[in-house]
């Protein structure tokens, strides 16, 4: 299965103020797009848009999958700053949660893998609120394979390497290669440079 992100004349403002204007950009799958930009550019209102999570003043975003149209909302998976996860839960709790909005099964076993991925299975049973800062973006982050390898969606990353040691940052850039390898659409913001090996990779400037 192959997604396919175009964006056309996208324009977006927070307060009545504009924060970008004109934006276009076509991606497929297989690609990374870097979106770069200084503080307050607008990269992570730009992410929230293309996930159907924000309106946009004006232009379009229309995903498709092998062609057909997809709704912004079931195009991808969203990491950002927020941790997204209920605090009264355990972690795993959390990842059959979001597994469940997505439309996913999440079975145990693939719950398990997708949290020993990001080095947090022994953290399965914790509550998020009792997590470090650190253990909580990575098991936020597990969240991007609750769903499987199948899983076509594209991979939204708002700064996803912030509060991750180095190992975990070589791990999660190991997951953007496989996921990339297998035809994957993965878009990130990073002030980090952490070198991700790739056929094809793009760079959004706002």
């Amino acid at each position: 299965m192959s997604v396919r992100l175009t964006v056309d004349a996208l324009a977006a403002e927070r307060g009545m103020r504009a924060v970008f204007s004109d934006v276009s950009f076509a991606a497929v799958g297989g690609t990374l797009m870097r979106v770069t930009g200084a503080n307050g550019a607008g990269k992570t209102t730009l992410l929230r848009i293309l996930a159907g999570l924000g309106a946009a003043a004006a232009g379009c975003v229309e995903w498709s999958l092998d062609g057909s149209p997809l709704p912004s909302t079931s195009a991808s998976i969203f990491v950002g700053h927020s941790n997204a996860c209920h605090e009264a839960l355990t972690v795993s709790e959390n990842l059959a949660y979001a597994a469940a909005l997505g439309g996913a099964d999440a079975t145990p076993g693939r719950i398990e893998h997708a949290l020993a991925a990001f080095g947090v299975r022994p953290l399965a049973r914790r509550r998020f609120g009792t997590l470090s800062q650190g253990q909580r973006k990575r098991a936020s982050l597990a969240r991007l394979l609750v769903a499987g390898p199948e899983d076509a969606r594209a991979w939204l990353l708002d700064e996803p390497f912030v509060a991750l040691d180095i190992d975990t940052q070589s791990q999660l850039a190991a997951l953007i290669e496989a996921r990339l390898g297998a035809g994957g659409l993965v878009v990130y913001t990073s002030h980090q440079t952490v070198p991700i090996r790739c056929a094809h990779a793009v760079e959004v400037a706002l």
